[in-house]
């Protein structure tokens, strides 16, 4: 197989994982329709951008993800998101990665708006009744090892009230 067709297969693959990101799009939101194509390249990462062939919109493709804008280069990203995570203050995460504290405080935050937007997106189309959502809870908090609950119990049945 030539060395172009089997670039352009492993693009085709790259992009595959990528969609288009505007809402008015009628594939916004759906992974492999095979209506993105790379349009060109831009910055000094050679970042794509992509060109949705069924709105006809251009993008990056790290549009919708935590890199998006940021011009710390991603391992040291990743390193801050692993010190946090393991423990370390905004400061000595700092110290470690030879950021600003303020740098690293912004990325802190970057993270944590990102994980909430993931796990809405993640939750919308889930459909659970308010007893599930106690039901759920009440395995979290006893994972957790947490004494406060978060429903009513019924004192003599021992069960959830869930309204």
């Amino acid at each position: 197989m030539k060395r172009r067709t089997l670039l352009r297969i492993m693009e085709l693959d790259e992009l595959a994982e990528n969609y288009c990101p505007i809402s008015e799009c009628r594939d916004f939101g759906k992974k492999g329709q095979g209506n993105l194509i790379c349009y060109s390249t831009y910055g000094p990462r050679k970042t794509r951008l992509l060109y949705c062939r069924t709105c006809g919109h251009k993008f990056s493709e790290r549009r919708n993800t935590l890199f998006f804008g940021l011009h710390t280069n991603d391992k040291t990203v990743q390193q801050v998101i692993k010190y946090l995570i393991g423990g370390n203050s905004i400061r000595s995460t700092a110290k470690l990665t030879g950021l600003n504290k303020d740098t690293v405080h912004r990325i802190y935050e970057r993270v944590g708006l990102h994980c909430q937007r993931v796990f809405s997106s993640l939750m919308r189309d889930l459909r659970l009744e308010s007893c599930a959502l106690a039901e759920l809870l009440e395995l979290l908090e006893r994972r957790k090892g947490h004494k406060q609950k978060p429903y009513s119990k019924h004192e003599s049945a021992g069960k959830m009230v869930c309204n």
